[in-house]
């Protein structure tokens, strides 16, 4: 399996760049989210710095990690870990002599991204900072292993997508069990969680994840996508 780090880089505008890969490249000519294989002995953010650095000529602050997926393509499996990165200094450019594209949240739709990137796009919906339970673009349920989660809302979006559908859990070990029987697209967690708890929940699972009565950016460090002040 390849292992990819890869970013939404993001502008003041809220745009998301994405890069056309160049020729010679598998998948030429489709457009994606920059970034690029995690060598060995790299983390993550390393991964991703190096890659923004080479690819863009960027150097990013602190990036928001945002959910990790799994995509077979002929020549094999990849494994995603996606971020968005909304510091940055220096103006991008395509270092590899790829084509780059500004694209708004509803642009991004309508380009024909790698199909590794569709989940990506909808994911990029969700707030840093969770406050609401229901919005346009995703729903949030309470989850008992005693009851499934309700039927998705197709409804949520005037195109016909369905919003994504986040649960709130109590403990690791249900979020955990969330994630196997429900499987939800993102998961909140209802109480405050310790921080050797929270970075394995975060290493164990896809989704993004979102914690409570923690500071954005440590909340980032140890993997979660945001923080809740959902009511409990």
């Amino acid at each position: 399996m390849i292992h990819v780090v890869a970013g939404a880089v993001t502008d003041a505008a809220g745009r998301v760049l994405i890069a056309q890969r160049p020729p010679g490249k598998h998948l030429a000519g489709g457009w994606e989210f920059p970034g690029g294989k995690l060598e060995p002995g790299e983390t993550r953010v390393a991964a991703l710095a190096r890659e923004l650095r080479e690819e863009l000529g960027i150097a990013i602050g602190a990036p928001r990690p945002l959910m990790r997926l799994r995509h077979t393509y002929a020549f094999g499996e990849i494994l995603i870990d996606m971020w968005v990165v909304t510091h940055f200094d220096g103006e991008p450019r395509g270092l590899d002599g790829q084509a780059l594209q500004w694209c708004s949240l509803d642009e991004l739709v309508t380009v024909e991204l790698l199909p590794a990137d569709a989940p990506i796009v909808r994911a990029l919906r969700l707030p840093e900072r969770l406050t609401t339970a229901d919005s346009p673009h995703y729903q949030v349920l309470d989850y008992s292993v005693d009851r499934p989660v309700p039927p998705v809302d197709e409804s949520g979006e005037p195109d016909g997508r369905r919003r994504l559908v986040g649960v709130q859990c109590s403990t690791v070990a249900e979020a955990l069990t969330v994630d196997r029987h429900a499987a939800p697209d993102f998961i909140i967690m209802r109480c405050e969680t310790p921080a050797d708890d929270l970075r394995s929940l975060c290493e164990s699972v896809t989704q993004p994840v979102f914690v409570r009565g923690m500071e954005l950016k440590a909340a980032w460090a140890l993997g979660a996508s945001g923080v809740s002040s959902l009511p409990a």
